[in-house]
């Protein structure tokens, strides 16, 4: 059986045990408190960060490749698109989703110096997204993808943060809403994410 260490309000750790419960798999997610780690955390992970995956003898962590290995072994449904072209081009937009929206993601959650920056830059990106939600269903067109997955734990604590988006973005609001009603999404909140959105 698989086992994710999951950090109980890691966005990170969120979207690996989306992609779990989206593919409906045998795995066991064990909670890791980020306040308290224990110390195997940093023995099976040289960064001592989660989530961190263990499915035999193989231990991987960094949430974009957890969610790859997830998706190759288990290919249905299927989060990543078949064609090398799109996937090449899904690979790039979460390597910018790293670069342009979770980069300084732990100034928010910390609350520290610069947050006030990081929440105008988040929504300016989120922004800039929201146009091509009005005339498809998810970020890659009509099928859930890994890129979904990738924005959801993001778009889910908007309020927690305390980003406010703009009334220009209310495609990207209505596209949460579609994200947030998915089965899989509401199995894989943790209690303390739950309580993020009224």
């Amino acid at each position: 059986m698989m086992n994710l260490y999951s950090g109980t309000t890691d966005p990170f750790s969120h979207r690996c045990r989306i992609v779990l419960f989206e593919k409906g798999m045998d795995f066991q997610v064990i909670d890791v408190d980020l306040d308290h780690k224990p110390e195997d955390i940093a023995v099976i992970n040289p960064y001592n960060r989660v989530p961190v995956l263990v499915d035999r003898d193989l231990v991987l962590h960094e949430a974009n490749i957890i969610n790859e290995y997830i998706d190759e072994r288990f290919p249905h449904p299927q989060l990543m698109p078949p064609d090398p072209i799109l996937r090449a081009r899904a690979r790039q937009l979460l390597h910018s989703f790293e670069q342009e929206l979770f980069a300084d993601i732990g100034t928010l959650e910390k609350n520290l110096k610069g947050a006030d920056k990081v929440r105008a830059e988040i929504r300016d990106q989120l922004t800039q997204l929201a146009p091509m939600l009005s005339s498809q269903t998810f970020l890659l067109g009509e099928e859930f993808s890994m890129l979904d997955v990738a924005v959801a734990p993001l778009l889910w604590r908007l309020e927690h943060y305390g980003i406010e988006l703009p009334r220009a973005a209310a495609p990207m609001m209505k596209y949460a809403e579609r994200i947030f009603s998915r089965q899989g999404f509401i199995d894989a909140l943790t209690p303390s994410e739950k309580v993020m959105r009224r």
